[in-house]
């Protein structure tokens, strides 16, 4: 008699139920979990909307979502006793269209909610879910929806469960038995799916600093939205990639189709792409669908700090909303997104930075969506911060990436308002300094409104070591001082043209404070991104009425004839060439070879005079050097 009642197939039918049936279930008072993300049982939401008179102080658990019933809007009449709503909320900006809901809001990190629903300290119970039918073993797959689901289907009284033929199997702790499901409503209908985001520019650009802070190998998580969409079309490029990551987009689709992720050097569940949820495409479904290569977890898991720090190279890539200059961190509610709110951004910030190798990058697009308002302000006063600023490491946006880590305030405000947009920077140099973040006798002067010129990067390896041409940002100032510090004394008299002992911040002010036009320069740097040392550095000044630009050159002793002075010049002509610049100008010592070599290896022809112990050299760019093979000279 046991063994019957524990044979499946016989309790599956024992279980089936009506929708009406089954929603008729539900008693006064009753706590009732939906289940999240894509992945919600549409039908019994429509059938629990339409019985909504029936009911008396029904609580919804859910995360906060695009509803495709009309559950809040009922819980919002102010005469309404059949619902309230509990939505789990992590974040801290929230859109006009949901701030009449606000007093909904439950504020809590992800990986924390399993373990609410399995204490019982918020008990479940009513779970209703979604699942893919039972195989040949009566194992029903959670399918796009993992997360907090599983949790919440294992630790409630009665679970709900609406099989639909149409939800993928995904491989992973993703299954619950029949046995463990109370009431079966067998309903087939399309899934809940999201097009495709059309990213902005700004979004393309951020993506393009962000694709050179992803080494080959490493392990990533990203969300959903323009900008991590504009990130993984620019990762196409990698190799080795891993992921371990709350949701799954087609665009981690695209990118296992190109072989780019591999998932072979995560050093966490090697082989496998590891998420709790997914958004997108009917596309992506089917590319789930009994995957060997891809498995959902809780998000207990998931978004476990531990587990996420146990990853080789973990670099974790999320988007903020809204920054104030001293790094703190707030984040938003997004209506489009289906998971909106709830977010496991400060559990993986946190886990990748203390993974081997590992980074934690915050994207930010510097305006809103219309340019009118800057995502960059003052001070974070009227919101409530996600991430703390000593939380931030790598922070991105159109304009540039800096690392704000270890770095005083003064110098994360200077690095803050390099991110602005050039339109806001005037009034954030002014609100910094009146309040107290940047010293009253400091100015930014033309490099306040300078756009940094991201074409002229170029990463090199000279001796087997890894060295970025760049041009200079305001963020580099002590590097610069200590470049010069450094320098041996006749490198010093070669380049400044007498003796020099100290380097003051106005010394070297006019090499960083620079409009990358009329002035620019290029360095050298190794090391880790913003702790990196400038080995050698080139730059110039343009003379208006002359339309030529005046060259200067140091390198660090122990990088000299290293090619490193080639290297930076050519970058100085492709930037003056671009900015209409007519050529240049050196002056330097007669006993200063290296300075006369490069000028004379350069393609164009070069004239000398000399004045006094000094050499001047100049050279036209529209006066190139005739091969000596050519036809004018035959």
């Amino acid at each position: 008699m046991d063994m019957l009642k524990t044979y499946w197939p016989d309790d599956y039918l024992s279980k089936s139920r009506t929708t009406t049936e089954a929603i008729q279930m539900i008693q006064p008072g009753q706590r009732v979990f939906i289940g999240t993300s894509c992945g919600e049982p549409q039908h019994l939401v429509r059938e629990l909307a339409r019985q909504y008179r029936n009911f008396t102080d029904i609580e919804i658990v859910r995360l906060l979502s695009l509803e495709t019933s009309p559950l809040t809007l009922i819980a919002g009449e102010s005469s309404s006793q059949s619902f309230t709503i509990r939505s789990f909320y992590s974040g801290s900006t929230i859109p006009e269209s949901m701030v009449r809901n606000r007093r909904f809001f439950t504020p809590i990190n992800l990986s924390a909610i399993p373990h609410l629903f399995e204490s019982r300290q918020i008990p479940v119970h009513v779970a209703m879910i979604q699942v893919s039918p039972p195989d040949d073993f009566g194992w029903m797959s959670l399918g796009i929806s993992v997360d907090i689901t599983l949790s919440a289907a294992l630790s409630a009284d009665l679970v709900i469960a609406q099989v639909n033929s149409r939800m993928p199997r995904v491989l992973g702790q993703s299954f619950l038995h029949v046995n463990d499901v109370d009431v079966i409503v067998e309903h087939e209908e399309d899934l809940l799916t999201t097009a495709a985001f059309e990213p902005l520019q700004a979004s393309w650009t951020i993506a393009e600093y962000v694709s050179k802070l992803v080494p080959d190998g490493s392990t990533i998580q990203i969300g959903v939205g323009s900008t991590p969409q504009a990130v993984l079309h620019a990762l196409s490029d990698k190799n080795d990639l891993g992921v371990h990551t709350q949701v799954v987009t087609d665009g981690f689709m695209e990118l296992v189709s190109k072989g780019v992720i591999t998932n072979r050097s995560k050093g966490v569940n090697d082989g496998k792409l590891v998420a709790s949820f997914a958004i997108g495409t009917k596309d992506l479904y089917e590319f789930l669908h009994d995957n060997p290569g891809i498995e959902f977890h809780p998000s207990d898991y998931v978004n476990n700090p531990v587990v996420i720090a146990g990853h080789n190279g973990m670099v974790s890539l999320n988007v903020a909303t809204i920054m104030d200059l001293t790094g703190q961190v707030a984040v938003d509610a997004r209506p489009f997104n289906y998971f909106t709110g709830v977010t496991g951004m400060l559990d993986f910030l946190r886990g990748a930075t203390q993974s081997p190798n590992g980074k934690s990058v915050l994207m930010l697009p510097s305006t809103s969506r219309d340019g009118k308002l800057s995502r960059i302000v003052p001070m974070l006063s009227d919101m409530a911060v996600v991430v703390p600023r000593s939380d931030v490491y790598y922070v991105v946006s159109e304009f540039g990436a800096v690392n704000l880590f270890g770095k005083s305030l003064q110098e994360r405000a200077v690095a803050m308002i390099s991110l602005a947009h050039p339109d806001f920077r005037d009034e954030l140099f002014f609100n910094a300094q009146k309040a107290g973040l940047i010293g009253t006798e400091r100015t930014l002067k033309e490099s306040i409104h300078a756009v940094y010129p991201l074409k002229l990067e170029e990463i090199t390896k000279v001796d087997g070591i890894e060295v970025t041409i760049r041009p200079i940002k305001p963020v580099d100032e002590r590097r610069l001082q200590e470049h010069f510090y450094n320098l041996d004394k006749t490198d010093v008299i070669s380049r400044f043209f007498h003796k020099k002992t100290t380097f003051v911040r106005d010394d070297v002010a006019t090499m960083y404070q620079i409009d990358y036009v009329r002035e620019m320069t290029i360095v050298a740097v190794t090391g880790e991104f913003g702790f990196g040392r400038i080995i050698a550095v080139g730059g110039y000044v343009l003379d208006p009425k002359q339309n030529m630009a005046e060259v200067a050159f140091s390198v660090s002793k122990d990088w000299q004839r290293k090619g490193l002075s080639r290297l930076i010049m050519r970058k100085l002509i492709e930037a003056a060439r671009g900015s209409g610049i007519g050529g240049f100008t050196a002056y330097t010592s007669v006993n200063n070879r290296s300075m006369i070599g490069l000028f004379r290896s350069l393609p164009y022809n070069v004239t000398t005079a000399y004045e006094e112990d000094m050499i001047v050299m100049n050279c036209r760019f529209d006066n190139p050097k005739v091969p000596a093979n050519s036809a004018e000279t035959r």
